[in-house]
């Protein structure tokens, strides 16, 4: 009689125990509550590698799946990596005096650039308030009286020299407030009156015009040299208020150079803003009582000479103010939009028209991170139009543009400005998972130059001494942070457990950290309030409502099986047909099912028939499965003569699709029932994939498949023959659920651990696989011989 024992593993092979017996302390809150980075070494010496690179590409992408701390990790280390950073700037923007489109960016050190801003802006409201008053002394009426005089006089001496050649003709010319007019004239020098004007005949008047164009003509020669005293006097003028203002803003100058002189970008343009204060000093000239009380200003006719708009040119827009920084800075930008990133320029609707100026510039987070860090989730950057190639650009170029998309989306301004690039000296730090990294690798070049460093964080840590106590310190870190109350002992050691199993390795845990912080919160939450410490029974009930809130559909299958909606036979033993195990779920949750598998074999020359994937339900790796059936068979059973044989697999009341390879070496043992008439125990559930040499290999979801089987045993009824058999390689996965552990002490479920297909064939059949074999051969000699006969007729 075949022996099954051998097969059989004992309780305690489908469950590992934490126990803490070795750590002293009863609760976590004789813990200190200490967040340290946890198992994740080639992660972290990677990043800290990085981040101490400072050769232009060593930016770091940071791999891994979500939950495993990478982010909070990632600043953790950044934030021990950085100290003072003597290379922080403060960055502003100022009006470009030679080109009012392209503003200047300016650097300073940490914190000089809030005192540069108020210093102009200082300077600039004490030149409002004393020009008007350096131009109202006495000293300087004088020089400008001088300056009239002078005009006057040469203004009338022209007009004498006009009024000689005017007077023969009836006719004098006079300076008014209308400017230079000329006036009819009797013989005796006299001004004709209007009632005298009013007599002349109409020849009269008729000569008196044509004298009068005559005249204007003849005059224009001295006109125009009054215009040029007036140019002359103007030009004096401005000559005398510049050498006025820039004794007064020479003295401003100096003061600025002196203490910002060692830039020598600010120090070009304090000498262009002064030398623009003195070419525009008139500006300043009237006062703001003098403006109000000007009624055509008052109107809107008339520009404001000490207008606000004028003087928006003299303003310092300080972009990035470090003064408060002493350290590098560490920007997490969530959202990184291109405006985000490269910062943007706002706009200002001005009677219908958008206008903009270089005040209205704004930083982005390229900017604000720029000497320091910036952290960016990979997925978020690429998902945003223009983003990725704005931050490669910048990147390359070490240059900050601050563009506009405008132009792209087909959008029109009526004001646009192109401001200076800014200097970058920056390190990124992309988030993202595995997937992304290759891809971006693989079809982008420039990702390949820019980051250097991959940092993958594992989704799985090794379950050692050192990794178990930083979970308490994190766990009581928690605890500590969010006024939670403390776990004791047994709550952590379930919590452990709860964590190996979600590694699918006993001697693991698992690296996703904010399910073991989602089992914290809950457990608390549903903890007994009258009791001090979360226990191990709060803990177990938080994972049950946690199952219990995503498992509708795996209860609703159990029911279809209840009510054998579901057709499935746990008790009996059948030709070409067999318990297979799969994995199903949705979201986070997922849950073993069990699904009848059926194989009929018949004459023929077609092989292995699948039929899931002749209605293309069939995945690429299933499909793989089934042809390695196809080799393994030929191989033990075909090498002098031909199979000649066609066989149909198909899984029973299955409409979705089938994908994976773990139901191979099942398919293998429905059809070798099925070719050699050999009945197969349907108690007994299978899973595994087998290679073209009849090795059995290990699978995933092991845990959810043995608890699936479970269940429908537990509805149809335990009856002591019920089981599962598994690759023996993924024994180190089983963390199985306390009922079955019982159910397998008592007898009435087992679980068999097999290494090849000969073992398994042996264990469902109870025969030997000589047995197996000679019966196997014996069926395909007699389709063989059919196939013979047929031919021969």
């Amino acid at each position: 009689m075949f022996n099954l024992d051998k097969f059989k593993l004992d309780a305690s092979d489908l469950k590992c125990t934490c126990n803490l017996d070795n750590i002293k302390f009863n609760s976590t809150e004789d813990i200190e509550p200490v967040r340290d980075i946890i198992g994740q070494e080639r992660g972290v010496q990677a990043i800290d590698f990085g981040l101490k690179m400072k050769q232009r590409g060593y930016n770091i992408y940071v791999a891994g799946c979500s939950g495993t701390g990478r982010h909070i990790y990632t600043k953790t280390l950044i934030n021990k990596i950085k100290k003072n950073n003597m290379n922080i700037k403060d960055w502003a923007y100022v009006y470009n005096f030679k080109n009012q489109n392209e503003p200047i960016a300016l650097s300073f050190k940490s914190g000089q650039g809030k005192l540069f801003k108020k210093d102009i802006e200082e300077i600039v409201e004490k030149l409002k308030a004393e020009v008007p008053k350096i131009f109202s002394t006495k000293e300087y009426e004088y020089h400008n009286r001088l300056l009239m005089t002078e005009l006057e006089n040469n203004i009338q001496n022209i007009v004498s020299k006009l009024n000689e050649i005017a007077k023969p003709r009836g006719f004098r010319f006079e300076v008014t407030e209308r400017g230079l007019i000329s006036i009819p004239i009797k013989e005796d020098g006299n001004i004709l009156g209007e009632d005298e004007l009013g007599n002349l005949t109409a020849q009269q008047i008729k000569v008196l015009r044509e004298e009068g164009l005559k005249l204007n003509q003849d005059s224009k020669e001295y006109i125009n040299e009054i215009k040029l005293c007036e140019e002359s006097y103007k030009e004096k003028l401005d000559e005398l208020d510049k050498y006025v203002g820039k004794s007064l803003v020479g003295f401003y100058e100096r003061y600025l150079i002196d203490k910002y002189g060692e830039y020598e970008k600010v120090k070009n343009y304090i000498s262009d803003l002064c030398d623009d204060i003195v070419k525009n000093i008139g500006k300043f000239k009237i006062t703001e009582d003098e403006n109000s009380q000007n009624p055509m200003a008052l109107l809107g006719l008339m520009g404001n000479k000490n207008d606000s708009k004028f003087f928006v040119r003299y303003g310092v827009n300080l972009l990035i103010d470090n003064s408060d920084c002493k350290e590098s800075m560490v920007i997490d930008e969530n959202n990184p939009t291109f405006y985000n990133l490269s910062g943007s320029i706002d706009y200002k609707n001005e009677i219908g028209a958008l206008t903009t100026s270089f005040m209205e510039i704004k930083p982005g987070a390229l900017h604000k991170a720029n000497g320091g860090f910036i952290i960016i989730n990979a997925k978020d950057l690429i998902s945003n139009p223009f983003s990725w190639d704005y931050l490669k650009r910048a990147l390359k170029t070490n240059k900050i543009t601050i563009e506009s998309l405008n132009k792209q989306y087909g959008y029109l301004v009526t004001s646009s400005l192109k401001p200076e690039p800014i200097d970058l000296d920056i390190k990124v730090i992309l988030i993202g998972d595995n997937y992304i990294y290759n891809i971006m690798y693989s079809y982008d070049e420039d990702f390949r130059n820019l980051f250097k460093i991959m940092a993958d964080f594992d989704i799985e840590i090794n379950k050692d001494e050192d990794n178990i106590y930083k979970i308490i310190k994190l766990i009581s870190n928690q605890c500590k942070e969010h006024n939670l109350k403390h776990f004791d002992k047994s709550a952590i050691e379930r919590i452990l457990e709860y964590s190996a199993r979600l590694s699918d390795d006993k001697s693991k845990l698992s690296a996703r950290f904010n399910k073991i912080i989602d089992l914290i919160y809950e457990s608390e939450a549903l903890s007994d309030c009258s009791l001090k410490y979360v226990t191990k029974q709060d803990v177990e009930k938080a994972i049950i409502q946690k199952n219990y809130r995503s498992s509708k559909y795996e209860e609703k299958l159990n029911e279809m099986f209840k009510d054998e909606t579901l057709l499935i036979d746990i008790t009996k033993e059948k030709i070409g047909q067999i318990n297979g195990l799969a994995v199903m779920g949705n979201g986070e949750y997922s849950f073993g099912k069990p699904s009848k598998i059926t194989a009929s074999t018949y004459k023929g020359r077609s092989g292995i028939i699948n039929i899931e994937r002749e209605i293309k339900q069939s995945g690429s790796i299933h499909d793989k499965g089934v042809l390695i059936l196809t080799g393994y068979l030929g191989e033990r059973y075909g090498k002098e003569k031909p199979l000649s044989i066609s066989t149909s697999i198909t899984f029973e009341q299955n409409y979705s699709g089938v994908d994976g390879d773990s139901a191979s070496s099942t398919e293998l043992y429905a059809i070798i029932s099925s070719i050699a008439k050999i009945p197969i125990k349907q108690y007994i559930a299978v899973t595994g994939s087998v290679s073209q040499k009849g090795e059995i290999q290990p699978i995933g979801g092991i845990n959810e498949k043995i608890e699936g089987f479970f269940d429908v045993c537990k509805i149809k009824g335990l009856n002591g023959k019920q089981g599962v058999m598994m690759p023996i390689q993924n024994v180190k996965n089983l963390m199985l659920k306390d009922e079955i552990i019982e159910a397998v002490k008592q007898g009435q479920f087992s679980i068999y651990a097999i290494s090849t297909i000969e073992e398994g064939l042996e264990i469902l059949t109870g025969m030997s696989i000589d047995e197996i074999d000679k019966r196997v051969n014996e069926q395909l000699e007699i389709y063989r011989k059919s196939d013979d006969d047929k031919k021969e007729k």
